[in-house]
């Protein structure tokens, strides 16, 4: 585990640590990470689905020691579900109880006291500060009011309860953004993040990545399986698999107890790999020569 303070910290050291707990990294991201970590920026990971950007959170969350709260961004979200709301039901619980001579002011007031705020993500990471990460997880789901009120928050972290006050944060968490740019983020809210994009890995780093991922898997089972996994993604898929998928697939074929892939126990793993009708027909038709060149 890291030290609480980084200030020392170096690229090497930082990706040797990374690797111990099975994340693999690649230098330019491991030197985008650590400039964020030292200079409290927030970080944007853009790239596939699949290739890492939110076990990077959990990774630096681990290694850190730090609690992971995440935001799980989707179509429609609202500061309602992303800030805090009110516990209205025990609100009128609280009523109910009052008998009408305890109705006062001060117990009016009571009833939005801290006591009865549920605190979403960003408000707890807001208290929390430099004790967790803060995994905001496919913003680009969300929508461009959204956008903005992070870029907002991103800025000052702090935020004003009306009821309450305003709540600042006594120091920053680490932030990490992850977007699959099912649409394009604003310049504002890329200007206030670092960006670094994530790819699929080279062949020899996916490699390590399954072997860290699936400890005692043979060489050339991860080697096979990588391969293939890598012609698939030359084709004309709805879904290309990503890193996760690939692990998926060798965890697939260690569980019905196959040493290497060959064309029959692909097909009957497949599902680990693809994840759509069209494209599963697609490859299946095709699965004797993928498998063929994949083992190459």
């Amino acid at each position: 585990m890291i030290s609480a303070s980084f200030d020392s910290l170096t690229v090497d050291e930082l990706t040797s640590e990374l690797r111990e707990i099975g994340y693999v990294a690649n230098r330019g991201l491991t030197t985008s990470l650590l400039i964020s970590m030292k200079l409290g920026r927030p970080i944007l990971l853009e790239g596939e689905v699949g290739v890492g950007k939110t076990e990077l959170a959990k990774s630096i969350a681990q290694l850190l020691g730090r609690t992971l709260i995440r935001l799980q961004c989707y179509e429609g979200i609202d500061t309602n579900q992303a800030l805090y709301e009110w516990d209205y039901a025990r609100q009128m619980l609280q009523i109910r109880a009052m008998s009408a001579s305890e109705v006062s002011d001060k117990s009016v007031d009571d009833l939005f006291g801290s006591k009865f705020l549920i605190e979403r993500p960003l408000l707890q990471a807001i208290k929390a500060g430099d004790q967790c990460v803060l995994l905001i997880d496919e913003v680009d789901r969300a929508d461009d009011e959204f956008e903005a009120f992070l870029l907002e928050l991103l800025s000052d972290f702090q935020i004003t309860i009306p009821e309450i006050g305003t709540i600042k944060a006594t120091s920053r968490p680490i932030v990490i953004l992850t977007s699959n740019r099912t649409r394009e983020l604003h310049d504002a809210l890329k200007r206030r993040c670092l960006y670094n994009w994530i790819g699929f890995p080279a062949q020899e780093q996916e490699i390590e990545i399954v072997k860290s991922r699936v400890p005692g898997v043979s060489s050339q089972l991860a080697a096979t399986v990588v391969g293939t996994v890598n012609k698939l993604r030359e084709m004309d898929l709805e879904k290309a698999p990503g890193v996760a998928e690939t692990i998926d697939w060798v965890q697939s074929l260690e569980a019905i107890g196959a040493s290497t892939l060959t064309q029959a126990n692909a097909a009957e793993t497949l599902g680990a790999v693809i994840k759509g009708r069209d494209d599963l027909e697609y490859v299946t038709g095709s699965l004797s020569e993928i498998v063929a060149d994949g083992s190459h």
